[in-house]
């Protein structure tokens, strides 16, 4: 049918054109006659090759697209036979590798744009003019959570002025930047620039916010006030002291032989503390530095427990304090930060040993436990925690100094404590190695019969 059309359609005008001569008179009957004929067979011929040739392009184009989609190997279909119908597959084949080195292209640089966006360190957010969530890169994710998309901002990001903000770059309004909190798990600091784009994307993303972290600059500042604070505060009275018996010894006691190996004895006591004062609000300092940023290493707790207990046995030896590990499981992997756990465990052992009685035994336990106290940054019920808890068997604490504990410089027995050489600061120090790790610090203490303290780390199974 559809030949016969193409025919009709290709010798129809010439058809028509000699009838007209014809009745005219300026062609013969018979002429006429043999000329329809011939354009008639010529129309019919052309339209049969050309419909041959579309028909051979179409067989061709579909089987170079399943060639092309399913790459099963082997070699391309072979081209129409009719010249017309090569002619039309080249051109097609070539248009086709154009459009396919374009969808190339434009899908690399997609692919590139994906990959650099995700690979930025800064969190960043696409949002509709409703404030819905339609972007997040990795940073974004990792700080706020996964499957942000489709999240309302206001129940992720609870700031105020951040949402005030984007309110204003909704309605058009110059670009924004200004400084915000988050308060969990630890508290960071940072400087959200918020800008409008000129148009919305294809998935109705109009506003883009770029999240800054500013904590460790705003940590750094804090760091140097706490430092100052501290530091005149609680050198003072060593330093004092070290004047007054250096001019002692230049004075009165110049000649005084015992006085002065006595002197020198409490002036090196007091230059020690002050030594262990600096070391301490040092390592303070950068521990809450880098509070922001958990640890991601792997780390075996039984190894660091008996170094630990290694590193004291001088200590436990001077005041016949016997120190015992019990460990299971063995190795106990956990996440976290090798140096900082270990000063953690060193200055839980250390106080067992100093404030507990002499003679007696220092228990430290490393167990998997199906739960942890309080709030911490993984989810328990579902990996459980590994504990590492130091049991003494001292005349214990009374229960209303347990919750200040863990505060700078704060002591049961002030006198005591300075005697033992401590600063106040060691269970400060572990209070934030375990903020820093999301894990958690308790304290139980019976009057009589000793204290426990407890480590609760996150698991890092193989």
């Amino acid at each position: 049918m559809r030949w016969l059309l193409a025919s009709a359609f290709a010798a129809g005008p010439a058809i028509i054109a000699l009838i007209v001569l014809a009745a005219l008179g300026h062609l013969p009957s018979w002429a006429t006659a043999l000329a329809c004929l011939g354009v008639t067979l010529i129309g019919a011929g052309l339209s049969g090759a050309l419909l041959g040739s579309i028909r051979g392009l179409e067989r061709y184009s579909q089987a170079v697209l399943r060639w092309g989609g399913e790459r099963q190997g082997g070699l391309p279909p072979a081209p129409p036979r009719f010249w017309l119908g090569r002619n039309l597959a080249e051109a097609f084949h070539r248009q086709a590798r154009l459009h396919e080195e374009s969808r190339q292209r434009l899908t690399t640089s997609f692919t590139d744009l994906e990959r650099a966006l995700e690979a930025l360190p800064t969190p960043l957010l696409l949002v509709t003019d409703e404030r819905t969530i339609r972007r997040a890169n990795r940073a974004a994710a990792a700080l706020l959570g996964a499957d942000l998309a489709g999240r309302d901002l206001a129940a992720v990001l609870r700031s105020p002025t951040l949402l005030e903000a984007i309110e204003e770059a909704s309605h058009g309004l110059a670009r924004r930047e200004l400084e915000f909190s988050l308060a969990h798990p630890v508290e960071r600091t940072f400087l959200a620039h918020v800008e409008a784009l000129p148009e919305p994307a294809s998935d109705g993303s109009r506003i883009v916010i770029a999240l800054v972290d500013q904590t460790a600059a705003r940590r750094m500042d804090q760091m140097r006030a706490d430092f100052v604070a501290n530091a005149s505060h609680e050198i003072r009275t060593p330093l004092a002291t070290l004047i007054g018996f250096i001019e002692t010894l230049q004075g009165p006691a110049r000649d005084d032989a015992a006085a002065r190996e006595r002197f020198l004895a409490i002036m090196a006591q007091n230059a020690g503390r002050m030594a262990r004062l600096v070391d301490d609000l040092l390592s303070l300092s950068k521990i809450e530095m880098n509070e922001h940023s958990p640890p991601t290493s792997r780390i075996d707790l039984v190894a660091i427990a008996r170094s630990a207990i290694n590193n004291l046995a001088w200590q436990a030896k001077a005041l016949e304090v016997t120190v015992r590990l019990d460990a299971v499981p063995d190795p106990a992997w956990v996440v976290g930060d090798d140096s900082e756990i270990t000063l953690a465990a060193q200055n839980l052992i250390g106080n067992a040993i100093k404030y507990g009685r002499e003679s007696d035994t220092v228990t430290v336990r490393i167990s998997r436990v199906a739960s942890a106290p309080g709030s911490v940054g993984w989810r328990v019920s579902e990996r459980g925690a590994i504990a590492l808890a130091v049991e003494d068997q001292g005349e214990g604490i009374p229960r209303e100094h347990l919750p200040r504990l863990t505060e700078r410089f704060y002591r049961v027995d002030t006198a005591r404590s300075r005697e033992l050489g401590g600063t106040g600061l060691g269970l400060a120090i572990v209070k934030h190695i375990m903020n820093r790790h999301r894990g958690t610090l308790s304290i139980d203490s019976t009057l009589g019969k000793g204290s426990t303290f407890t480590l609760y780390l996150e698991p890092a199974d193989a």
